[in-house]
């Protein structure tokens, strides 16, 4: 198992009745996850950077929690992941006021980079077809010194710290 809930399932410590038997045509997440990542062309956070400062928009997918208590990246947008897919489809009466055009270059991040693959997607599938995202997310894009707000309620609904 990999992604956010590997550490978790361990750390609970109770012993696990084995998975049923998969449905034909059913992947599993790790497959799901590989195959979103074969569309992306990743970026590290030093790229992910480059191009925001070039006007690349940068996508916070964290819910609020999570950035309260992580932090996150100044300028960054701030869309929780359940209102993604509406937020940037151009043909959405739900879309942000400014998405208006398919070739938008989006970076979609999370905290440590799995969500947001599976995101960058999901915006690849609605035709943004230079979205992607940040390889290791905020943690990653922190670790590399790169700017970051702090922990805390500093972001607004719309725009990080």
């Amino acid at each position: 198992m990999t992604g956010p809930a590997a550490a978790g399932t361990a750390a609970a410590g109770t012993a696990e009745a084995p998975p049923a038997a998969r449905p034909p045509g059913a992947r599993t997440i790790d497959e799901i996850l590989a195959a979103a990542r074969a569309r992306l062309h990743r970026l590290t956070p030093a790229e992910a950077f480059a191009e925001f400062v070039r006007g690349a928009v940068l996508v916070d997918i964290r819910p609020q929690a999570q950035r309260a208590r992580e932090g996150g990246i100044p300028g960054a947008v701030i869309v929780e992941r359940n209102v993604l897919e509406w937020r940037f489809d151009p043909a959405s009466d739900a879309r942000l006021p400014w998405v208006r055009d398919y070739g938008e270059q989006v970076i979609v991040f999370c905290s440590e980079g799995y969500t947001s693959s599976l995101a960058a997607a999901a915006l690849q599938d609605l035709g943004l077809a230079s979205a992607t995202d940040i390889a290791g997310g905020f943690v990653a894009w922190a670790a590399d010194g790169l700017p970051v707000c702090p922990p805390g309620p500093g972001s607004t609904a719309e725009r990080a710290c």
